[in-house]
Order: C-alpha cells, then structure tokens, then sequence
C-alpha cells in the first residue's frame, strides 16, 4: 500500500505541474527526480533519451511525458511481483527461448550479409516476370500522366493543359518551362509507371474517386486550395485486373528475388549444419 501511495503522489505531483517551466526544474534541480520504492530515475537517464534539437518548452514536455511512463511501468511491475505465483513469475524458459531464438536469428543475418548477392540484372527481371506474370495483375490501374495544380483564374492555366495534352517534345518542354514559374505544383510522371493511388494523393483523393472524374485521357478537379484548380493528363494507362509492363514490376520483381536468394540461403545453412553435424556425430537420431 506504501509503494502504490508513493507512486500516486509521484504521478500526481508531476500531472499537476502548472507548466514545462516547473517540469524542467524537476528535471535539473537534483540528481533523483522520480523514484518508486527502491527504484530511483535520476537527472542522467531522463537526460539522455531527450532528442537533440528540441526547445526548452519540448524537452520539458517530453522529460514529463518519459517520467510519467516510467512511473507507470514500475507500477506495473509493483503489482505484478505482488499478485503473480512463483510459477508465474518465473520466466528463465522464456527468457533461455528468446536468447536461442536471437542468437540464431543474428547467426542467420550473419551469414546472409557475407554471401547474398543483391544485384538483379535487367535478364533476371525479365526472366521473373515472363514466370510469373499473373502474379503482377494490377489491383489498381497504373499510369504515366502529367500533373498540375495552379489558379484556377491563371491565363497560363488553358494553356499549360494544352501543352501537357500533347504530344510533341517541344510541348512538353515548353509546358515544364511554363510551370515552372506559374504552378503551386507540377510533376512530371510520363516516362515512368505510377500506381493510380500515388496520383489521386497528388489530388487530395482517393483513386477510385479520382477515376470518376476521368474524362478521356483528362482528369480535372478543384484543389483543397481555394482558387486552385488540379489537372492530370494521362499518358498511359493500364487497368486494375490487366498485367502491367514489366517496368511498372521493376522494383517489386528485385525484391522478390532477392527475398528467393535469402531463402535459399537459410535453406542451403540448415542442410550444411546438419550434414556436418552427422558426419562428426554431434547429431543422432535413435532406432527404434
């Protein structure tokens, strides 16, 4: 009863400081500035877990923020160590488990950073995507588009849409030159694949409501901006349920064949620890 009263004035004494000011003194004035029974927090700890560059006003803030939590996880430990059995308390299997489960899992990282080969060539992307090519059809369409947000008042408005729609070189060129000077935002994803969902954020929406408002290769909303108009032209388009380029699958395709080598790594490390471990007999299996 003692340690929990202790620890509610504790909590209650900091809850109530009037301001950051106060909680900084709480924290500086003195070495202990918190304790629990014969647990004692003391200026350094709470110190060193601070972020370097906060102001006085947010490192006061966090300070009492980090006291409180350690308050209340000492709390937790109190009653657990009062209302717990023996049985209960004792967590050496758990513990021994974990131990065996890091280390293995840290021998495994191990042994993956000497040996994998994170290089995926343009023939090896290839090669995967021409395997498995269902596996890549789309959830959402993908696109190549150009996209704007200015005034929607702006003379350059109807003319930078009609440049962005077109598809001379010197257009676009021009039209890049134009917002440069004349847009809140402009973003040229033409030459590359984007995900439906990645350009309908670029309109504050989501995708499927961005689509509803798709009129041939245009696509024209108001921006969340008042005055400001979004315009997307689409370039390309791949629809939800169809396979996209391998382009769109680029990175994805890296990753999932480097996850493979990972794989075939641990794969090829138990079999190699267990043939060894047979040859010297270390490992047996009894007969029945």
């Amino acid at each position: 009863m003692r340690r929990i009263l202790t620890i509610a004035l504790c909590v209650a004494a900091l809850s109530s400081l009037p301001s950051c000011k106060a909680v900084s003194s709480l924290v500086h004035d003195g070495e202990v500035v918190a304790s629990y029974a014969d647990h004692k927090l003391y200026r350094t700890d709470v110190r060193n877990v601070i972020p370097q560059g906060l102001s006085p006003e947010d490192s006061a803030s966090f300070a009492k923020q980090y006291i409180l939590s350690w308050a209340r996880d000492k709390a937790f430990l109190d009653i657990a160590q009062q209302r717990l059995s023996k049985e209960e308390k004792d967590v050496s299997k758990d513990l021994e488990a974990y131990r065996q489960a890091l280390l293995k899992y840290r021998y495994e990282q191990h042994y993956i950073n000497e040996r994998l080969d994170t290089v995926v060539t343009d023939r090896q992307i290839d090669d995967y995507y021409d395997r498995n090519k269902e596996a890549f059809r789309l959830d959402r369409p993908a696109m190549k588009a150009r996209f704007v947000t200015m005034a929607g008042d702006s003379p350059n408005y109807p003319v930078l849409k009609k440049l962005m729609s077109s598809d001379r070189p010197e257009d676009v060129l021009a039209a890049d030159t134009l917002a440069f000077n004349s847009t809140r935002h402009y973003h040229d994803y033409s030459d590359t694949w984007t995900d439906a969902a990645l350009l309908a954020a670029e309109f504050g929406t989501d995708y499927v409501r961005m689509l509803s408002k798709k009129t041939g290769s245009t696509i024209e909303m108001p921006s969340s901006e008042e005055g400001m108009m979004s315009f997307a032209f689409i370039v390309d388009m791949v629809d939800a349920g169809e396979i996209p380029p391998v382009e769109f699958c680029r990175e994805r395709i890296c990753d999932l064949v480097v996850s493979e080598r990972k794989r075939d790594l641990l794969l090829t490390l138990e079999r190699d620890l267990l043939d060894e471990a047979l040859a010297k007999h270390k490992f047996e299996i009894e007969s029945e």
